[in-house]
């Protein structure tokens, strides 16, 4: 009995819904019939002499870089730090010859960022189509740091290590699928990404060829969140961390007594009117890379080019070879140098710095 009962329940009930179902389509029609009145009603609004205006709509943002051709794989590397997804471009047509293999530059994206956002602002996948080289975007996690900023930070609880250890398996899984050559390895990055490049390179300075900084801060120079902010600011006395097995009473010697690699060479961009990480950073973390490379400052000079922001270009040398470039660019703010207009961090007006990172990478491999 208690069976039927249900039964009888549910079939009500689907009686119920049908009945509401057609009181609401009965109740509908009036309501269609004048919207379709209203819209047979808007072309006549218009005139030869008065064209109907444009509606602007807003375009879904694209899934992934436009309109560069070429592959943008989706990827996800473990490591100390947990997964941390990234793409990979590769140009179009490459025609590899047998046993041929490719740079790779890592880009890393700054606070609020994406990769995918770094790659439209920085066109480095335009560049990299022309160039023939793999450009490898990885992605911060929110669930690591709420506004997407790589850790650098964070040295003292390990977080800044452990990202940048996992950050050294995305290259390497990269390199075991694809044709990466890892004698010609870089890494760039942008504000907080400028900082986890610096940290890749001091820790394993043997993995990469040459760092690229742009408005970053020397990874040694925090040790939290709170002293961060004070870092970027400029008001902490800089530092570059130890790599790992330094020695902490013999400077360049590792604990068993054999000598530290050499960092790789150091291009650092800043604009001189960045108001969230000051400039004053770029002249200390240059200062102290060269002194660790035995470089001696050289005399500054100014640059322009057409209507572009000048740049006030500072080169370290070292046997004759130039291993850390300053470029202070005027009038700059905290955006990538003549990056894509209308977007975050990106300035149209200055001096192209995909093309000034790949020019300086580049001179680095051939030095290898």
């Amino acid at each position: 009995m208690a069976r039927r009962s249900r039964l009888f329940s549910l079939s009500a009930l689907t009686r119920a819904y049908q009945r509401n179902l057609k009181a609401f389509e009965k109740a509908a029609k009036p309501m269609r019939k004048q919207a379709a009145k209203a819209l047979r009603a808007v072309p006549r609004l218009a005139t030869a002499a008065q064209p109907m205006p444009r509606l602007r709509t807003v375009a879904p943002r694209p899934r992934k870089p436009r309109p560069v051709a070429g592959e943008w794989l989706a990827g996800i590397a473990p490591g100390p730090a947990g997964a941390r997804r990234f793409h990979l471009y590769i140009p179009p047509g490459l025609a590899l010859g047998k046993g041929e293999t490719l740079p790779l530059l890592v880009m890393l994206h700054g606070c609020g960022q994406t990769g995918r956002d770094l790659a439209l602002s920085s066109r480095m996948n335009r560049l990299a189509a022309r160039k023939r080289f793999l450009v490898l975007y990885p992605e911060q996690e929110r669930l690591a740091n709420a506004h997407g900023c790589w850790n650098w930070f964070e040295r003292r609880n390990g977080k800044a290590d452990a990202e940048a250890a996992t950050l050294l398996a995305a290259v390497d899984q990269v390199a075991r699928r694809h044709p990466v050559d890892l004698d010609r390895v870089a890494v760039a990055g942008l504000s907080a990404g400028a900082s986890m490049a610096a940290l890749l390179g001091a820790t394993y300075p043997e993995r990469f060829c040459a760092v690229a900084m742009h408005s970053g801060v020397a990874p040694g120079t925090a040790e939290s969140a709170a002293t961060a902010m004070a870092a970027m600011h400029g008001k902490r006395e800089a530092h570059l961390p130890d790599p790992p097995g330094a020695s902490a009473l013999v400077p360049g010697l590792r604990i068993d007594g054999t000598p530290l690699p050499r960092l790789p060479p150091l291009m650092i961009l800043h604009g001189d009117a960045d108001n969230v990480v000051s400039s004053r950073n770029a002249a200390a973390t240059a200062a102290l890379w060269a002194e660790s490379l035995g470089a001696r400052e050289g005399m500054a000079r100014t640059l322009q080019r057409g209507k572009r922001h000048a740049m006030r270009v500072t080169e370290y040398r070292a046997r004759s070879r130039s291993v850390v470039v300053v470029r202070e660019i005027l009038g700059l703010g905290h955006a990538w140098s003549g990056g894509t207009a209308d977007l975050p961090y990106s300035d149209p007006a200055g001096p192209d710095a995909s093309a000034l990172v790949w020019a300086f990478v580049s001179r680095q491999f051939m030095q290898k």
